[in-house]
């Protein structure tokens, strides 16, 4: 018996996320956000927390410092449900990210602290053993675990443990992971169209579809933004899905990790990759009713009247 349906394994930091900016930044000027909110940050704490959130029984592991931003982020995790019996406390500071939202975008600043310290030495073997599945993300934020990512698959693999790994943007644009040797390890992959397109070098996204597709391990959740996902498998068959839309879009802040949590949650309790993706999707979208990545994620009955009231969807995880 497993312990843990997921365990998430990746980067802590706080979101300091600004709202109702009157204008762009300009070195030299002062500029007014006319809202405020200071969270649980990182995509793959916002992934874990609204997995936990969606029923999913979720462990964390990940590197936070002694500091009054690393005690938010274990008591927001502990307040959704995950275990956070695998965070290590180090002497480096906890992350911090400045999210200035504008719509639909955002402009982000990032510190990243103790992300940046975790290695695969960090992570007990124990993990491997009690999870059923291990969700890595943004893995160009980590150099350690970036590095150490094939130990990481290695591992997984000799467990038994299915993977999903979503690699974010990379600061550096350097893009530099060898997508042919991670990606057949890897059961579901979840990039969004523009980092995969920058991870494969390819001036569209067909191209960095078919630069892909040959070395997927089980196949791979694109998101689109507005436009929905396109849920690919390693035959080279598609689903292509709309978005649900919210006409009142309060940030789109964690939307994609948001959508990883559903599409995971659902495949984690064995659903069709069709019915993940529908999941991704609908909880994408439930993640723009409410500010920041959490938000909307207060209890799964919460969810569920959202996907019924906003939406007319039922949520069947």
């Amino acid at each position: 018996m497993k312990l843990y349906d997921i365990a998430a394994i990746g980067e802590l930091n706080v979101d300091i996320i600004l709202n109702g900016i009157e204008s762009e930044p300009e070195i030299g000027k002062e500029k007014f956000a006319k809202e405020m909110t200071v969270t649980l940050g990182s995509s793959t704490a916002i992934f874990a927390a609204n997995a936990a959130a969606l029923g999913s029984k979720v462990c964390f592991v990940g590197m936070i410092g002694r500091d009054s931003f690393g005690a938010l982020v274990r008591s927001s995790l502990e307040a959704k449900g995950v275990d956070t019996r695998y965070l290590v406390e180090g002497d480096t500071p906890t992350g911090a990210t400045i999210c200035m939202s504008y719509g639909e975008d955002r402009a982000n600043l990032t510190y990243q602290g103790a992300m940046d310290v975790m290695t695969f030495a960090d992570i007990p073997s124990e993990v491997f053993e009690k999870a059923r599945h291990i969700h890595l993300s943004s893995l160009f934020m980590q150099s350690g675990l970036l590095r150490d990512v094939q130990l990481i698959l290695d591992a997984a693999a000799a467990n038994g443990v299915t993977v999903s790994l979503d690699t974010q943007w990379d600061p550096m644009e350097t893009w530099k992971l060898d997508y042919k040797a991670v990606l057949p390890k890897v059961t579901v992959f979840m990039p969004n169209e523009k980092e995969l397109q920058c991870l494969t070098g390819t001036s569209d996204i067909e191209s960095a579809i078919a630069a892909v597709q040959p070395y997927l391990g089980g196949c791979m959740m694109l998101k689109c933004g507005s436009a929905g996902s396109v849920l690919i498998r390693k035959d080279g068959s598609r689903v292509e899905l709309p978005a649900f839309l919210n006409k009142h879009v309060v940030d789109a802040i964690g939307a994609g990790d948001s959508c990883n949590s559903g599409f995971v949650s659902a495949f984690v309790k064995g659903l069709p990759l069709e019915e993940c993706q529908r999941t991704g999707n609908l909880t994408g979208a439930v993640n723009t009713t409410a500010a920041g990545g959490t938000g909307a994620f207060t209890s799964i009955e919460a969810v569920r009247e959202i996907c019924a009231t906003r939406f007319g969807q039922t949520l069947k995880i």
